[in-house]
């Protein structure tokens, strides 16, 4: 089962996001950030992330269906409950992991784990490029811990240094192109001894909606549907944590990644001392 805060929260946003829009201008309580460099501003400008972005605006208020296995999410009792039995996997994992101090997470989406961090962190921030992410998520968290930031996450750039950086269901739609500069952006993030901690799909064809095609596990591209059945185009990489542990290897990090047996891969990391 999922943790019980997961759900009881998950009543009360469903209610909250009836007749959610894309439309619409940013929050004023969100900081927007522009672009730190031409190299990032040019990635910001890039057809599919351009609408990698649009997808997670339009998406924002039908999101917690796929989490919590509802409408095209919902594959059944059995492996429903197969889903959430993982999610619990990665949700003591990540308690277990203690994300404190001063926490960064990256695609903070609707809140989904924004809630939990705050249980361990001593401020937060949490930065996604969609406004209509962030108002779910203020709504759903409201702690005060929590500073929330409108960006791009290409064009971010940190204005303090942190003890951990946490993303999940993020590092699937980095670019395989600027996978190392991701990184780099990470490492920039840390205060010295900081840690990581992350979690993303694996490649499994119930995880997404009824209604997807999954284009194969080599592809880098996917194809996802919304409730209206408007189509985007988005970043998917499939990562694995064998070939994953060993790039980030490569370029400088301590990794320890593990798969649950279907849905999840997640690990830490910590950079490698010279």
């Amino acid at each position: 089962m999922l943790p019980e805060r997961m759900v009881v929260r998950y009543g009360s946003r469903a209610r909250m996001n009836e007749g959610a829009s894309f439309s619409g201008p940013p929050t004023p309580e969100f900081a927007s950030v522009h672009p730190a460099s031409d190299l990032y501003s040019t990635m910001k400008n890039s057809g599919i992330v351009h609408d990698q972005i649009n997808y997670y605006r339009a998406r924002a208020g039908e999101y917690d269906e796929w989490f919590y296995r509802q409408g095209r999410f919902d594959h059944g009792e059995e492996l429903n409950k197969r889903w959430f039995d993982q999610v619990t996997d990665v949700v003591r994992a990540l308690d277990v992991f203690a994300p404190t101090g001063d926490v960064l997470e990256f695609a903070c989406g609707t809140g989904l784990w924004t809630e939990r961090l705050v249980q361990h962190a001593t401020s937060l921030t949490a930065v996604d490029a969609a406004p209509e992410m962030l108002t779910i998520n203020q709504e759903r968290v409201a702690n005060e811990c929590v500073r929330y930031l409108q960006s791009d996450i290409f064009a971010w750039q940190p204005d303090q240094l942190y003890d951990v950086a946490y993303f999940s269901f993020w590092l699937s739609h980095v670019p395989p192109e600027r996978f190392a500069d991701f990184w780099d952006l990470v490492r920039h993030c840390l205060k010295p001894g900081g840690r990581v901690f992350f979690v993303d799909s694996l490649y499994e064809p119930t995880t997404t909606a009824n209604n997807h095609t999954l284009l194969g596990k080599e592809s880098t591209l996917q194809d996802r549907k919304l409730n209206d059945g408007s189509t985007y185009r988005i970043v998917k990489v499939y990562h694995e944590a064998k070939s994953l542990s060993a790039r980030l290897a490569e370029l400088g990090w301590q990794p320890t990644i593990k798969q649950t047996a279907n849905y999840f891969l997640y690990g830490s990391a910590q950079r490698a001392e010279s």
